[in-house]
């Protein structure tokens, strides 16, 4: 089946979503996600994009930029070749990393700007990972106000006014979003909270650790997430295994 083509936005600006293959996690260390980030910085120095907002993620990255002097395709060839090989030297893995091409959507006016621009920084509230889009430091709502030399903050301020951003923010808390108490409504785990159990069943680090182990070791202890909670969609991002495997192996080892 043919792909799409690409929706162009007028104003040059893009949402864009990387995700790992078969939902895997891209990000499992500190460095990981720093390493990402220092290609980004570099890659926009060479292709002269514009980047108003990042939010990454275990298992993806969003991004809010516009476009520059080079399109959107050899952006993400740079970003994603030199990252994806570096991730594989690391964990020494070979294969793809990324799921097929990265997803973008067309932004073309202030108000979607601004929805576009809560919602990356609502990833992590949302993830059950922080309470507050200001704590989590993978995001760059951490650095609002405050500049971390890689979003381009003069010309977000353009769109979205820093006073514009945190009152909407203020209408989502009061929205219920967060409840009265602080506490974030959520189901299940976040991606590193059961990643944290992955390590205490079996010892494994990331997606390449796990698929080192033995195949009864693999069972065991997909059989004991599932049991503590863990839904198949989690651990097969954990783990790097196929749904179908992870509820497979979950019936079997009822």
């Amino acid at each position: 089946m043919p792909r799409e083509n690409r929706v162009t936005s007028k104003t040059g600006i893009y949402h864009i979503v990387i995700r790992g293959i078969n939902q895997q996690r891209i990000f499992n260390q500190a460095k990981d996600f720093q390493q990402f980030l220092d290609f980004l910085y570099d890659v926009k120095k060479q292709s002269g994009f514009t980047l108003f907002a990042y939010c990454l993620m275990g298992n993806r990255a969003h991004l809010l930029l516009k476009e520059g002097a080079e399109p959107l395709s050899q952006i993400f060839k740079r970003l994603g070749t030199r990252y994806a090989q570096w991730f594989n030297r690391k964990y020494k893995r070979s294969g793809h990393l990324f799921h097929d091409r990265y997803l973008s959507e067309a932004v073309e006016d202030a108000e979607y700007f601004m929805a576009v621009l809560l919602y990356i920084y609502q990833n992590p509230v949302k993830a059950g990972i922080y309470r507050s889009t200001t704590e989590y430091e993978w995001c760059s709502r951490m650095f609002l106000g405050k500049g971390d030399g890689l979003v381009d903050e003069t010309e977000l301020i353009r769109i979205a006014p820093v006073s514009a951003i945190k009152k909407r923010e203020h209408i989502l808390v009061e929205e219920s979003m967060i409840d009265k108490t602080g506490a974030v409504r959520r189901t299940g785990f976040s991606d590193e909270e059961a990643a944290k159990m992955l390590r205490l069943i079996c010892g494994a680090q990331s997606a390449p650790d796990f698929q080192g182990l033995p195949r009864d070791i693999q069972m065991a202890t997909v059989a004991k997430l599932r049991t503590d909670g863990v839904s198949i969609r989690q651990a097969a991002r954990l783990t790097g295994l196929g749904k179908g495997t992870i509820e497979y192996w979950s019936k079997v080892s009822r």
